[in-house]
């Protein structure tokens, strides 16, 4: 027999190398003479494997190596010496970037038709199309690989249109129009796709192998053929004198009706882990029982397995393959489940178990299809100074790069938006010619100078503004006051800046630009901004700006939005690696890297559903029935492969299979690979893997966790009196009664809170600006009962908001709702005229305290009304709610009551002593309560001016006892209730450490 097969127990590159060297692979080839090994070749599927076979050998002692060949080959070396020797030159491949952009003129022209439109819902972006066009590329190949045409998908069409629906119909015939054209493309351009030169090169060496290797031994090792071109390979070298095929991981035990079973698709075959090979050997013509075992019979893993992952219709038979206690107990050996809360919790304890066997001198595999949780368990490594990187690589667009290169995009796209513009000078490569420290300065200089506190005009013309105001100090409200030698550099970087941008600026100042155009642009930028810096990615970039150059103006144009969307299509299948030494007892591996390779741990992990194996996605082209139809394999096929990745790696002796029970934000499931498993093996032996790998789960819990908790006490700082301020404003003053370590941290350590970068105006600020022009508007002495009223208070409210240039549409749609907000301010005040004797609006005052030391309480009414019948009226209008009623009657809210004890004083400029018969709180807004007095409710007992008294009497003995004496000043200490903001100092002082959920201290 010539075709072989070694279980997933043995480990195959060894039992391969032992299999050679004993002759049972060999046909019975002379071996006496000592360069026998130079005559024998092996043909492996990666290039990882063959150097892990090399090494087998010499593990062996052989000196010389067989000759060890990938299927494929090496194209350069190897084809233009292949026979037949008169054989044409074989066509340049096109690129997947090319195919790409040509295909993208056909989706978008498509998608544009009045068909296409029909279509979608809404019309596709650029990005989208650029995916599609990738999809429909990807069909290609599946057509390729199956060695169909266009007319395969043609003939689907009559069969059935009729079920179908006009959405499949009009994609079938854009379908038909692709498909005939691509070929077309490539012949014109004298190109082929890669997988078709993949194919004739395939079916070249199978041409070649009975002269170029005779009657000497060549074996074919590890492939399952999937490729129709790769499993005529497999058959030309099985026809040889000394040809031999070793398949891994056959189950040899099946029957013949088994695995007849396995191709007829009733059963729905398509994603065991057997379906592949058994295509193979009804290719190769021979049956199951024609396959020779080489691996030994300790296969109790293997049977395990092969049980749990019998098809769906033999499941039913479970009860008859049920393991003895023992057997399943010699299954579990070496075998542990990790099943974790998360994918944070997962990725630390594979992370444990990893340097656990590293310690123990083993070598270790972690195998996952998720690249996030690969980076994560990299990371984890990391905590032990075991440096590990991912095999698969890491996509182009999310590398430091293209990081770099979408922060550069978004900075255009955003015409250099405060939160774009610090991000792109805050990453460490951003360099723009200059020393990078020197960059980090002015970049602390432009975000508290220019940034924070202060809202600038679009663009470096609105920045430069903001610039010489705040050097000729008349900025409002800077962060930090910029001294004049700091203009110059700051306008220095600006003008980098500008000229970095100026390619991709211009670009998206055009009705429609180029992919190519795009790429050049945006490259360009790069280029200014790196300057020169090493990151992760910048040679691969290098490669796709080339790449993307050879295509200049191909692919459809498009609007230039959306452009992360689009760069993220364009970079599709460009993957950074480490070109650096790795180490060679630890590797993380994508399920392709891993195959055939078996350390002494194995780890597989993220197998949860719909990661390991992956759903079942026809694509956006055809259906699952559609692809049947035409001749190909359905979706389910690479869940089989997955399958039998699976089951290959769980074969090893010693292996961890772990998963999450939340993936993201949402609840997981475990892959049903591993539900089958636990099922065929029962409760109790799967609850014993499970509890072999809680060790590495309590370990990672453990990693972060402290024995006691402790709650942080409330910070009681305790500056000396000297150092406590000897004035405050009439707001302040609920402040040191609700929380003095405010008044401490303000006033003492002179912390002021940063306005948040790039903070957008909101009701909250368009209240305050209603608010100022209803002052503005009683500070000019306008009348409220003047005819033109109205259109005073618009002409004031269009200088208010003039300085929203920012956000002009936002801008104009409140211009346009204040007239709602004016009529009701109108109504208000003409109602109550008969009882104003006069006005006043922002009322400033200062009341000098006859305490111990002097003490200054300053503060600024919104409105105080001098009423006809000798007394005041003090409003206070509120862009938030105004408080209730148990706050006012507690003395909780001292602001109005305080206003009033100053009036009463004769401390409000403009004001003749008097007392106040009224308190006002007017809601500023378009809501349902805008413009409703609500009367200050006093204390039962009380009338506006003994509660005045009162509150006067409880604001001194506070001032008194906080700032007058060496006490402690606590934060929080009297909380508003059900507030849902922190406060400005909250973070300072820690409260979520010391305060419970509920907002009740921790005892």
């Amino acid at each position: 027999m010539t075709v072989f097969s070694i279980a997933p127990h043995a480990k195959f590159l060894r039992v391969l190398a032992e299999k050679v060297s004993d002759g049972t692979l060999l046909a019975g080839a002379n071996q006496t003479q000592p360069f026998w090994l130079n005559d024998v070749t092996i043909v492996v599927p990666t290039r990882r494997a063959k150097l892990m076979l090399a090494e087998e050998f010499t593990r062996l002692g052989h000196g010389l190596l067989p000759d060890i060949r990938t299927f494929g080959g090496e194209v350069e070396d190897e084809e233009p010496f292949l026979p037949p020797f008169d054989a044409p030159t074989p066509l340049p491949a096109a690129s997947g970037l090319k195919r790409r952009l040509v295909l993208s003129s056909l989706v978008n022209q498509w998608a544009n038709s009045p068909d296409g439109q029909r279509a979608f819902s809404s019309p596709p972006t650029a990005g989208e199309i650029l995916s599609m066009a990738e999809s429909l590329g990807t069909l290609i190949d599946d057509l390729l690989t199956e060695e169909k045409g266009a007319s395969a998908i043609r003939a689907i069409a009559p069969d059935i249109e009729a079920n179908i629906g006009e959405y499949w119909q009009q994609t079938l015939t854009f379908l038909d129009i692709a498909l005939n054209f691509w070929p077309v493309r490539l012949e014109t351009d004298k190109q082929a796709d890669t997988a078709a030169l993949r194919g004739q090169r395939l079916d070249r060496q199978a041409l070649a192998a009975p002269l170029l290797f005779g009657d000497r031994p060549v074996i074919a090792a590890g492939s399952t053929g999937s490729i129709a071109a790769t499993a005529r390979l497999l058959k030309a070298i099985n026809g040889l004198p000394r040809g031999a095929v070793v398949l891994p991981g056959l189950d040899c035990s099946m029957s013949a009706a088994d695995h007849a079973a396995l191709l007829e698709a009733a059963n729905s075959p398509h994603g065991h882990p057997q379906y592949g090979l058994a295509r193979l050997l009804r290719v190769l013509g021979i049956a199951v029982t024609d396959v020779t075992e080489l691996a030994d019979a300790d296969a109790t893993r293997t049977v395990l397995v092969n049980h749990a992952l019998a098809l769906t219709k033999d499941t039913a038979r479970w009860a008859e393959h049920r393991m003895s206690a023992v057997d399943l107990a010699l299954a579990s050996r070496g075998l542990s489940m990790i099943r974790a809360r998360n994918e944070d919790e997962e990725a630390r304890a594979v992370a444990l178990a990893a340097r656990q066997a590293l310690e123990e001198r083993k070598t270790v595999g972690i195998v996952t299809p998720d690249r996030n949780l690969a980076r994560r368990i990299a990371a984890e490594l990391l905590r032990f100074d075991v440096v590990v990187d991912d095999a698969a690589g890491a996509p182009l667009f999310q590398s430091a790069t293209g990081r770099l290169l979408r922060q550069i995009l978004a900075l255009a796209g955003s015409d250099c938006a405060a939160v774009d513009l610090v991000s792109l000078l805050r990453n460490q490569a951003s360099r723009f010619g200059l020393p990078r420290g020197d960059v980090v300065q002015l970049t602390d200089a432009i975000e508290l100078g220019l940034l924070r506190g202060q809202r600038p005009n679009p663009g470096l013309a609105g920045l430069r503004v903001l610039l010489t105001a705040n050097i000729d100090k008349l900025a409002k409200h800077p962060a930090r006051r910029l001294q004049p030698g700091d203009a110059p550099a700051i306008e220095a970087l600006f003008t980098r800046i500008e000229t970095a941008l100026a390619p991709l600026r211009a670009l998206l100042a055009k009705k429609s630009i180029s992919a190519s155009d795009f790429a050049a642009a945006l490259c360009a930028a790069f280029d200014v901004v790196a300057d020169g810096a090493e990151l992760p990615g910048r040679r691969e970039l290098d490669d796709w700006a080339t790449q993307m150059a050879a295509q200049h103006g191909e692919g459809h144009r498009f609007a230039p939005s959306g452009l992360d969307g689009v760069l993220a299509a364009l970079m599709t299948g460009f993957q950074v690696r480490t070109h650096g030494e790795r180490r060679h007892d630890i590797a993380i591996w994508g399920q392709l890297e891993a195959r055939l390779q078996h350390p002494d741990l194995l780890i597989l992990a993220g197998l949860n559903e719909d990661i390991w194996p992956e759903p079942a996605d026809p694509g956006p082209w055809l259906s699952r029935g559609m692809r049947l139809a035409a001749g190909l394999q359905p979706p389910e096929r690479l869940q089989g492969l997955a399958a039998h990745d699976f089951a290959q790696g769980i074969g090893n002796a010693e292996v961890i299979v772990s998963f999450a029970d939340r993936v993201g934000s949402s609840p997981a499931i475990a892959s049903r690979l591993v539900q089958r498993l636990e099922a065929f093996a029962g409760k109790t032996t799967a609850e014993g893997w499970q509890a072999k790998g809680q060790v590495w789960i309590d370990q990672a819990r453990r990693l972060d966790a402290v024995e006691t908790v402790m709650a942080a006490p409330r910070p009681l700082p305790n500056p000396p009196a000297s150092q406590r301020p000897r004035a405050l404003s009439v707001t302040e003053i609920e402040t040191l009664m609700r929380s003095p370590y405010d008044i401490y941290a303000k006033h003492v350590l002179k912390l002021r809170p940063l306005d948040p970068l790039g903070d957008a105006p909101d009701a909250r600020e368009r209240g305050t600006i209603i608010h100022d022009i209803f002052a503005a508007f009683v500070e000019s002495g306008h009348s409220v009962m003047a005819p033109d009223a109205a259109e005073l208070l618009d002409t004031i409210a269009r200088e208010k908001f003039a300085g929203l240039e920012a956000i002009a549409e936002r801008r104009d749609i409140w211009l346009r709702r204040f007239a709602t907000a004016a009529r009701q301010f109108l109504d208000y005040e003409r109602a109550r005229d008969v009882l104003v004797k006069q006005r006043h609006a922002e009322i400033d005052g200062e009341w000098r305290l006859a305490l111990s030391e002097g003490f200054r309480l300053s503060g600024r009414a919104d409105r105080v009304d001098e009423l006809v019948d000798g007394t005041l009226e003090i409003i206070d209008f509120k862009t938030g709610s105004p408080p209730a009623k148990g706050p006012m009657q507690a003395f909780e809210v001292p602001q109005l009551l305080l206003e009033a004890q100053m009036a009463h004083a004769g401390t409000l400029k403009g004001i003749a002593p008097a007392s106040t018969s009224a308190l006002t709180y007017i809601k500023v807004g378009l809501g349902p309560d805008a413009f409703i007095p609500k009367p200050f409710i006093a204390a039962e007992g009380h009338d506006i001016m003994s509660a005045a008294d009162e509150i006067s009497r409880r604001m001194q003995s506070h001032i008194e006892h906080f700032l007058m004496r060496d006490t402690p000043m606590p934060s929080r200490l009297l909380p508003l209730a059900g507030q849902r903001f922190a406060g400005a100092y909250d973070h300072l002082a820690r409260a979520a450490e010391w305060t419970a959920v509920d907002g009740e201290d921790v005892p």
